[in-house]
């Protein structure tokens, strides 16, 4: 006959299997989301030739940071940085909410707003490219090629890459998951 302290015994031991195979599987998933999103970003950089692919993640409301990177310099890193919050609203993040791409071919030349072209400059961007990475819950984050040397027009084949990689992450079970 068991008594209640056995009982008790066995059922924590139950609590803390459990809570062990969440732990293990988050880990997993995590792992595994990082794999991803650092062979995509080091992929995109070799094709596109940049010299720096990033991924924005957001970890709240339009509040995010770089949380990957691909270099061909290691000088040219932001791995940590913030975004320009007073540039990034409501408005833009509806944009890219509803899948804007936006390609800048000179950060100089472009008509942008003079607080992202003072953020850009800032990253030593001089054309970049940034696709959405859109899941089922709403703008993940974004995928963003930089050129930091000089201008550099964007092609349509370089667009249609990096919209296929934003949709590659974003349907990853480790990412759409989340």
């Amino acid at each position: 006959m068991r008594s209640n302290f056995d009982e008790l015994n066995s059922h924590s031991l139950d609590q803390q299997d459990r809570g062990l195979s969440r732990v293990a599987k988050r880990l997993a998933q995590s792992l595994e989301r990082d794999a991803l999103v650092q062979k995509t970003t080091d992929e995109l950089r070799q094709m596109l030739q940049a010299d720096r692919v990033v991924l924005y993640y957001f970890y709240q409301r339009w509040k995010g940071q770089v949380t990957f990177e691909s270099l061909s310099a290691e000088q040219l890193s932001i791995l940590g940085s913030t975004g320009a919050d007073d540039c990034f609203n409501d408005e833009y993040a509806a944009l890219y909410l509803d899948g804007r791409v936006r390609a800048i071919a000179d950060i100089e030349t472009e008509p942008i707003q003079e607080c992202h072209r003072d953020f850009l400059r800032s990253l030593q961007v001089r054309a970049n490219l940034v696709v959405p990475v859109l899941t089922s819950k709403g703008l993940w984050g974004l995928l963003i090629a930089h050129h930091c040397q000089a201008p550099h027009q964007w092609s349509a084949e370089e667009i249609k890459r990096m919209q296929q990689s934003a949709t590659r992450l974003a349907t990853a079970p480790a990412i759409r998951d989340t």
